[in-house]
């Protein structure tokens, strides 16, 4: 058309076009461009395969509307073997596709949110254990708490075990005080740190959990039951903070940490330098943010608990045991996100990592040795035997004497051992153990001893170097002004 306009000769403008002639003088008459020509198709170049059954699947599909296309096709090849195969699979998945967008039912519509600066905080827990996290070379299965200002994006992580009210409150903390300002809400999902089930069904606060929040200058606001996309801002820095520590554990050249603390550390850094692209936006919120007017809450809950007959005391659904000298006595247990301490009289008498989920035990065969060792019939079938063997090394111990003792006689020498391992140092007996099982039999604690007091053949173990861990001093810093600057 624009040779045509400048030399007016449809031969010549044809032949620079790439056309024949006779063609070019169409579009010439016409006055149309091809793609104008073009008119949909209104007629199926093949037949329907499904047209005679379709009535019936329609149907079902107004019944059901949750059905999936592959399952329907299946019920369709049990039915009529003979008139379908497997190669129509994707045909009819196209089939149901077009239906649903015509004549289907209405899907549900989400509204987006325009968020106000400073109006809330969202907290969220999530799965870290895929970044493959490694302390002094075992796996750290952990998660983070992830807290979150919708309106500038600004967030802080926490790692913790569980979705517990501790790692909610020690996450929730590390964020506000770091901000040096608190929102007016705190929005968090349904989970059982903030919320429990009523009789109603319906979700109310847990009375701690409201305290908390209320402590801090926040009310306490939670999604609606089932709809995670209402904490959307938190649930997608979700997988942006694991994306961007997985881009820096590969800079960084190893998963491999020596300790929760440094790991800690080396999160904080990653999280500040990601902070540092949102200043402009977060200056926004502080501005109409309130200044936090309280100091920190504890970061654990406190109970009383008596120590029953077996030296045991049960804490949130798990057995650990104490001191047998604390049996009849009520102490206080500290239950924090990691851990548990044990109280009495004011003085702390242990601490003990916490157990996760429910139904489990932590038996300290220091605890109860004393004990069992007077009453070596009871060991047999003890409750909490597997506890007694402290690893494979005594495992093995016991496994060997049982081989040349009857029952009694084998649980008696074994406990001896393990006496000997309590009253003196485990890794020197786990050292004597180790060395009469390579030359021949165990057969008694005197034997074992006796490599103990001679030292032959039993080195000292070797002790890394202390380092020295000033981390703990970070906590000292004045996080409003650093986050002002």
């Amino acid at each position: 058309m624009k040779e045509i306009r400048k030399t007016g000769k449809i031969g010549d403008s044809a032949l620079r076009s790439g056309m024949s002639r006779n063609t070019a003088a169409k579009y010439v008459k016409i006055g149309k461009l091809p793609s104008e020509l073009t008119e949909p198709r209104t007629w199926r170049t093949r037949t329907d395969p499904f047209d005679s059954d379709w009535n019936g699947i329609a149907a079902r599909l107004r019944d059901a509307p949750e059905l999936e296309a592959k399952a329907l096709f299946e019920s369709l090849l049990e039915i009529s073997p003979d008139q379908y195969h497997l190669g129509q699979l994707r045909t009819f998945q196209r089939r149901l596709k077009r239906w649903r967008a015509s004549e289907g039912p209405a899907k549900t519509v989400f509204f987006s949110q325009k968020h106000l600066p400073g109006e809330s905080i969202q907290t969220d827990f999530t799965w870290a254990t895929k970044l493959g996290i490694t302390l002094e070379g075992e796996p750290f299965v952990h998660m983070l708490c992830n807290v979150v200002l919708p309106y500038s994006n600004w967030q802080w992580a926490t790692v913790c075990r569980s979705e517990s009210l501790s790692a909610l409150k020690r996450g929730v903390q590390e964020a506000v005080f770091r901000l040096g300002k608190a929102p007016e809400y705190h929005q968090t999902d349904n989970s059982t740190a903030a919320t429990h089930n009523l009789t109603s069904g319906k979700r109310a606060f847990n009375t701690e959990y409201e305290q908390f929040i209320e402590h801090l200058g926040m009310k306490p606001r939670t999604i609606t039951i089932g709809e995670k996309h209402q904490n959307g801002d938190v649930e997608a820095l979700n997988g942006v903070l694991k994306r961007r520590l997985k881009q820096h554990l590969l800079l960084r050249g190893s998963k491999d940490f020596d300790s929760v603390s440094q790991y800690e550390s080396w999160l904080s850094m990653v999280i500040e330098k990601a902070n540092r692209l949102r200043t402009r936006r977060l200056n926004e919120e502080l501005a109409v943010m309130r200044s936090l007017l309280n100091e920190r809450v504890p970061e654990f809950t406190e109970y009383d608990v008596q120590v029953n007959s077996c030296s045991v005391v049960r804490v949130k659904y798990n057995v650990y045991s104490v001191p047998s000298r604390l049996i009849g006595e009520i102490v206080r247990v500290r239950i924090y996100d990691d851990r548990i301490e044990v109280y009495y009289a004011g003085e702390r008498q242990f601490s003990v990592d916490r157990i996760l989920g429910r139904h489990g035990h932590r038996i300290n065969y220091r605890h109860v040795i004393w004990s069992l060792v007077r009453k070596p019939g009871a060991f047999r079938l003890f409750k909490y035997r597997e506890d007694m063997f402290p690893n494979l090394t005594f495992r093995k111990c016991y496994d060997a004497l049982c081989k040349i003792y009857e029952d009694r006689k084998a649980s008696l020498e074994y406990l001896r051992i393990l006496h000997l391992a309590a009253s003196t140092m485990e890794s020197e007996v786990e050292a004597a153990i180790e060395l009469v099982l390579e030359t021949g039999s165990i057969k008694s604690m005197e034997q074992v001893k006796s490599l103990m007091d001679s030292g032959n053949g039993v080195e000292p173990p070797n002790m890394a170097s202390f380092k020295v861990d000033l981390s703990c001093y970070d906590a000292l810093l004045v996080y409003p002004q650093e986050v002002a600057s």
